[in-house]
């Protein structure tokens, strides 16, 4: 599912004007990254799941063409982390 047909999605349920559902999925997504990237705070939707930012430590790496060693900085990765009540509901429990 794109944006695009969330959008009209929840247009169609609501019943609510276009332009009006894309800029409040516009602002989510916007709040979302701008406190992971700015704010380095995790997102917890309840019911829903989590966004997170997962830390990968610095680590020692084999560049296969060179025959070289390389050294990865550290770095941090968003993730996401579905709530356990949907995942007990994808899996039909």
């Amino acid at each position: 599912m794109t944006k695009a047909e969330i959008i009209n999605e929840i247009t169609d349920m609501t019943g609510l004007q276009r332009k009006d559902v894309s800029a409040v999925v516009e602002s989510f997504m916007l709040t979302v990254k701008k406190s992971m990237l700015e704010k380095k705070e995790n997102v917890y939707l309840r019911g829903f799941g989590s966004f997170i930012i997962k830390h990968r430590a610095p680590k020692t790496a084999r560049d296969i063409g060179k025959c070289t060693t390389i050294t990865i900085a550290a770095h941090d990765l968003p993730s996401f982390k579905p709530a356990k009540a949907f995942v007990d509901e994808m899996k039909g429990e």
